[in-house]
Order: structure tokens, then C-alpha cells, then sequence
């Protein structure tokens, strides 16, 4: 077992056809089946099942999956800074929306400053995609606030978190020191797009509550979210550390939930395979300097009764 058989062995699971994985790496069918084959041997057991002519990864595909892409990983990166006399270390950093509008630049600033021989690159996309990129090795650690599904993925909640009910200070909810839970029925919502960490606790929440949201607008960055509950009279459900700004110019009032379950944590994810190096380590120390938000602390709210 070679790195080349598992580079064929993932090119194979991410096109999901022999032909298609030989014409990418540019070699012939036969060799793409012949790797396969030698790691089924060397393993002892299918890792994948061949159906109608189609691809389907076996358990034990998805267990050596789990460490392929790791082990090819790290082989190239071991590879360039034994070949490469100016190498240069690498961290790649994903954060959902919330977590890139709300920390992800001041963390990545105080990193740089602890690390400046450190290269930084960060992506910005849903829970779901970040944990796709995990899984894939294309990113190295990532900050999220949605629950992360995948069990080869480590997951720690580091900072809290807590989302709010928001609403324009010209809605008549801002007048009302208690608003009722039903009261939302009748409400059009500015909603995260599918995905979203912030959309799935919520509609988890008014799931059972027995509530249904009439949604009027979905978006997929904050800012489209706090313009239209500014300027529509929509409401919505954002990390209160979001609206900071909108709060102190008089421009957005925040409705609280009374009890916990809005409560939640940005969480440090990495997949549990993976070698956790010092920058990780470093990056996940300046990460703990946000753990606390006190936003609301001389502020007046609402509150959200059942």
C-alpha cells in the first residue's frame, strides 16, 4: 500500500466512477482498477460495492477514507517543506457566517500578531460546508455554531454564545416588554439559508414548540438579515453578538428568550484523525480570549414568554 493507491482510492470516492477518477489523475481504467483491487487485498474486504454499474463505498471504504485523505495530507505537506528551502507554515481556518461576521477577523489578527511566520488562509460558509471541508482535509480546523453531524469530526464548544429575537425599534414588539410565543405565527421571518447552524436551532425550536415560521426572506450573511428587519419590519432569530452595533444606534430592539434554549457555543472542530499541529494549538489559545459576551449589560429587552 502505497500514497499513490490511496490518492486513486479518494480520486475514485469523490468522482464515484473508475473512468472518470483514471482521466483526472491521467492514467488508463485498468491501473485505477488494478489500486483498487491491491488495497481491497491488502485490507482484506470490499471498499466498495459495484452495483448497476455503479459505485457504492462499503464501512471499511469510509474507515480507510477517513485516514486517506489525512495521511495525503500530510505527506504533501511533508513533502514541500523537505523540498522547498523557503517554506513557509500553513493554517487553514473555516468559520461559518455568524462566526466570520463576529470574531473570525479579530482572531485571525491576534494570531498573526502571536505568529508571524504563520500563513493564514480562511474560508467563510455554512456549518455544512465547513464540516464537508473538514471531512475532505481541504481545511485544517474550523470555528462553528451549528451541531456538527459527522462522528470522525472532534468537536469543542469553546465560546458562548446566545441567540436573540430581533426586531426594528419601529415594530410594535418593540413597544411590548413581553411578547408571546404565538404571537410569531402571525410575524414574517428573515431567515439563514438552509445549512445554517442559526436556522437549524431555531426551526428545531419552534418544531417543538408545535410553531410553524412563515418565512419572507432568506439570506445568507447577516447584514442581508439585519437590513431586512430594519427596513421590512420582519423578525428574526441572530447571535446577539451580531446586532452590537445596530443596539447602540437605536436601530434594532432585542427580544430575549427566558429560558436557555437559545443558549449555545462557537465550537473548535478538527477531524479525529488529524495530527494536531502547534499552530492549530495556538490558533485554538487565542480563540479562548472570546469566550464570554456581554453585550446586553445595561441594555432594555423584551422578553419572549411560552
Amino acid at each position: 500500500m502505497t500514497i499513490r493507491h490511496l490518492r486513486i482510492f479518494i480520486e475514485v470516492v469523490d468522482s464515484g466512477k473508475m473512468s472518470i477518477a483514471a482521466s483526472r489523475l491521467f492514467i488508463s481504467q485498468p491501473t485505477v482498477s488494478q489500486a483498487i483491487r491491491e488495497l481491497e487485498e491488502h485490507y482484506g474486504g470490499l471498499l466498495f460495492e459495484r452495483l448497476s454499474k455503479k459505485l457504492y463505498i462499503t464501512a471499511k471504504g469510509q474507515r480507510l477514507l477517513s485516514y486517506a485523505r489525512n495521511v495525503v495530507k500530510q505527506f504533501d505537506d511533508m513533502e514541500e517543506a523537505m523540498v522547498q528551502d523557503n517554506y513557509v507554515k500553513k493554517i487553514r481556518i473555516g468559520a461559518t457566517h455568524t462566526v466570520g461576521d463576529c470574531i473570525l477577523g479579530d482572531v485571525i489578527n491576534a494570531f498573526r500578531k502571536n505568529n508571524p511566520q504563520i500563513e493564514t488562509y480562511s474560508y467563510v460558509d455554512n456549518t455544512t460546508h465547513i464540516e464537508d471541508k473538514l471531512l475532505k482535509s481541504e481545511l485544517d480546523i474550523g470555528i462553528v455554531e451549528g451541531k456538527v453531524k459527522s462522528p470522525d469530526l472532534i468537536s469543542i464548544p469553546e465560546v458562548n454564545d446566545f441567540l436573540v429575537l430581533i426586531c426594528s425599534t419601529q415594530h410594535p414588539f418593540a413597544e411590548k416588554k413581553i411578547v408571546k410565543l404565538e404571537d410569531l405565527e402571525n410575524e414574517s421571518f428573515a431567515m439563514r439559508e438552509q445549512g445554517s447552524g442559526t436556522r437549524e436551532l431555531f426551526e428545531r425550536y419552534m418544531l417543538e414548540k408545535g410553531m410553524s415560521i412563515r418565512i419572507a426572506l432568506e439570506g445568507n450573511s447577516s447584514a442581508s438579515i439585519k437590513k431586512a428587519v430594519i427596513e421590512n419590519q420582519f423578525l428574526a432569530v441572530i447571535s446577539i453578538r451580531l446586532v452590537e452595533e445596530e443596539i447602540k444606534n437605536g436601530k434594532i430592539h432585542v427580544i430575549q428568550n427566558t429560558d436557555s434554549d437559545w443558549d449555545r457555543y462557537f465550537s473548535i472542530v478538527y477531524h479525529k484523525n488529524k495530527i494536531v499541529t502547534d499552530e492549530m494549538e495556538n490558533l485554538i489559545e487565542v480563540i479562548k480570549d472570546y469566550k464570554h459576551v456581554d453585550i446586553l449589560q445595561g441594555i432594555s429587552t423584551g422578553k419572549l414568554m411560552k
